[in-house]
């Protein structure tokens, strides 16, 4: 990408929740902007969104919407990206995009920018944003992998309803609402019952047993961390949390590994905040990562029950570091001088 002082940057799915904070983020950290579009459906044509201290009008998201642009983050769903990302890249835009439409492209770049920025390249068309709950853990598999080699990772994930988007937001607090005022809970975003409820289901689930959540944890945790070696067994499950994502991490490794070395290794690591005082009561809690950058990890302890293994807590925000600041790491790391 031609280095600039100022770049035309677009938001593909502007009035959803993660693309109000891609705008709320780019202003935020002062990324460089030169002019911004807000792009949405047809029926979002007309909705003003803040930025800069000033409105802008939405646009409606067409082939055509990407010219003279530099950079489109999209997050408008895998739909949306199968059949606009392409018409982006043609007249030399850069695509980061939030869904899973490119993932597993083995040419698209999947990119957490802690972990491995060197695989976005010099000429990137479509960087790929990973799902939000491999996010936060290969932020805390990196270092370990690096000095230790991970041989198997088991992982238990408790995901907030909004991973959902709005309506499942809606639907908790309604849920919530309800039960409390001794009325019944009507589900509609989810098979069942979320409130005060916990769902060992999140999206499809395949002919294996597992779920597309699932897999997608395994295939670009192994991409991400470039070894296919890794064995993964991941259960997902929703719970009745607005926002946030936590973890229960077990990780085995090819030789001797202790809780004090990760410890200490994890506390000098960018993008991670160690918060590991159990008798002070004090590790990672859903509601104080909610708004912040970093991945929290705590509950970092060896493992009883077999060698060369520990167990660790993480906890994110999904929107956050699991969305939205992730794919403007990406655009900073593109535009800065190297």
């Amino acid at each position: 990408m031609v280095k600039k002082d100022q770049y035309n940057v677009a938001v593909a799915g502007a009035t959803g929740a993660v693309g109000r904070k891609m705008l709320e983020i780019l202003e935020q950290r002062k990324f460089p902007v030169a002019n911004l579009k807000a792009l949405a459906s047809a029926r979002s044509v007309g909705q003003a969104l803040p930025f800069n201290g000033n409105s802008l009008a939405v646009e409606e998201l067409k082939d055509d919407s990407f010219e003279g642009v530099d950079i489109a983050l999209f997050s408008a769903g895998a739909g949306v990206s199968h059949q606009f990302a392409p018409s982006a890249v043609k007249p030399g835009c850069v695509v980061i995009d939030n869904s899973s439409a490119f993932r597993m492209e083995p040419e698209v770049p999947l990119v957490v920018p802690e972990v491995n920025p060197e695989a976005i390249g010099d000429n990137p068309g479509i960087i790929a944003n990973p799902n939000c709950s491999t996010i936060q853990m290969v932020v805390a598999l990196k270092p370990i992998h690096d000095k230790y080699k991970i041989k198997r990772v088991v992982v238990s994930t408790y995901q907030s309803v909004s991973g959902s988007g709005q309506k499942a937001i809606d639907e908790l607090q309604n849920q919530t609402k309800n039960i409390l005022a001794g009325k019944a809970a009507e589900p509609d975003v989810y098979p069942h019952q979320i409130a005060f409820n916990c769902l060992p289901h999140i999206d499809n689930f395949l002919d294996s047993g597992y779920t597309k959540e699932e897999m997608k944890m395994v295939n670009e945790t192994q991409k991400i961390l470039g070894d296919s070696s890794i064995r993964i067994s991941p259960t997902t499950v929703r719970v009745p949390v607005f926002y946030s994502h936590s973890e229960s991490i077990n990780v085995e490794t090819v030789g001797p590994i202790n809780a004090k070395e990760v410890r200490e290794l994890l506390s000098g690591m960018d993008g991670i905040c160690v918060v590991d005082n159990p008798e002070s009561n004090e590790y990672p809690l859903a509601i104080d990562s909610e708004g912040r950058d970093e991945v929290f990890v705590g509950r970092i302890r060896d493992d009883i029950s077999c060698e060369n293994a520990i167990n660790f807590w993480v906890v994110s925000d999904n929107l956050h570091k699991g969305a939205a600041l992730n794919a403007v790491q990406i655009a900073e790391y593109l535009v800065k001088p190297r």
